[in-house]
């Protein structure tokens, strides 16, 4: 199917079409997207002097399309993470206008054959128990927001759901009794069930109690009722970082963020010795090799394998230090 209007038409039913109607993307996606589109935009404008409405899919060559993303690193400074997110986005852009425009095939095999930047893979970050108990000191719990706050992390850290997922808690996604556990939808609109232990089921049952037990409002809100912005329990979960960093000194080296919180469960699930599968079950993982980087991370695992290997038989050698003037010749 052709799209007469060129580009804008294209990108619009690209939108419409195929993420809305078709794939149901979560408003989230859309506006990751949205957001890529309007930087590439913005740079096509620079590169080329052309409005957004003006600009062809010719214009959006594979050598345009590889100096905006390099334009991402050097001028608006992402890191290698962004730019590939980035052009994930422009790639899936490109494998719908395959189907739309095959007349311009040529073009955009090439723009698909852009690969990812290669970029270091860093250890995740996690907490160790007494971390925890530092942090979940640290609100004063004799105030209506220092227990919302004890509640959020403390439900964090044993659930290990997402930012976004805690945010979005009603008192209807608890459920009590035999088998206690949390409702959430994840990504890709995927539900899922977490259990709880039972000092969390205490923390939560008075929590809703204090909130009115057949309201339907979000569990954890923010002062004026609604759902917390993702920037304020970034906040509030730095803020008693630094706190528990007076009582926890290891905190001092660690950058606490929720998404460290989610690193904490599972690395807490791991050494208890909770299978790879369970745990991406747990974590809402697409694929169970998500999870590797938690091994790569734990140095306790690593240690106990190595305890169970045979030593190195290595004689010692005895330390003779040279002769004082071949010492004094070799340090010349």
């Amino acid at each position: 199917m052709s799209h007469p209007a060129g580009f804008p038409a294209l990108l619009e039913s690209f939108f419409t079409k195929r993420l809305i109607a078709q794939r149901r993307a979560s408003p989230h996606t859309i506006a990751s997207y949205r957001d890529t589109f309007h930087v590439l935009l913005q740079f096509t404008h620079r590169q080329l002097g052309k409005a957004a409405s003006q600009i062809t899919l010719e214009d959006l060559n594979a050598p345009l399309i590889g100096t905006f993303l390099d334009d991402l690193e050097r001028g608006r400074h992402n890191g290698v993470r962004s730019r590939n997110l980035r052009m994930t986005v422009i790639r899936s852009f490109f494998r719908y206008a395959a189907l739309e425009v095959p007349q311009h095939s040529g073009l955009i095999q090439r723009v698909l054959a852009i690969p990812n930047k290669r970029q270091e893979r860093r250890l995740v970050g996690f907490l160790t128990r007494p971390e925890v108990d530092a942090l979940l000191a640290a609100p004063k719990r004799n105030t209506w927001l220092g227990r919302r706050d004890h509640a959020l992390l403390l439900t964090a850290i044993q659930t290990g759901l997402r930012l976004s997922e805690i945010t979005a808690l009603r008192q209807q996604d608890v459920v009590f009794g035999k088998g206690a556990h949390v409702r959430c939808e994840g990504k890709g609109r995927k539900e899922r069930c977490t259990p709880l232990t039972k000092s969390t089921v205490t923390v939560l049952t008075e929590r809703i109690r204090e909130q009115g037990q057949h309201s339907p409002s979000i569990l954890f809100p923010s002062a004026r009722g609604g759902r917390l912005s993702a920037d304020a329990v970034q906040y509030l979960v730095a803020k008693y970082a630094a706190v528990a960093r007076q009582t926890c000194p290891t905190l001092s080296s660690k950058r606490v963020t929720p998404h460290v919180l989610r690193h904490t469960t599972a690395m807490e699930l791991l050494q208890a010795g909770v299978d790879q599968a369970v745990i991406a079950l747990w974590l809402g993982h697409e694929s169970v090799e998500t999870t590797q980087i938690y091994l790569d991370a734990d140095l306790a695992l690593k240690e106990q394998a190595l305890n169970k290997t045979a030593p190195i038989e290595v004689k010692g050698i005895r330390y003779r230090p040279d002769d004082e003037l071949l010492a004094f010749l070799k340090g010349l």
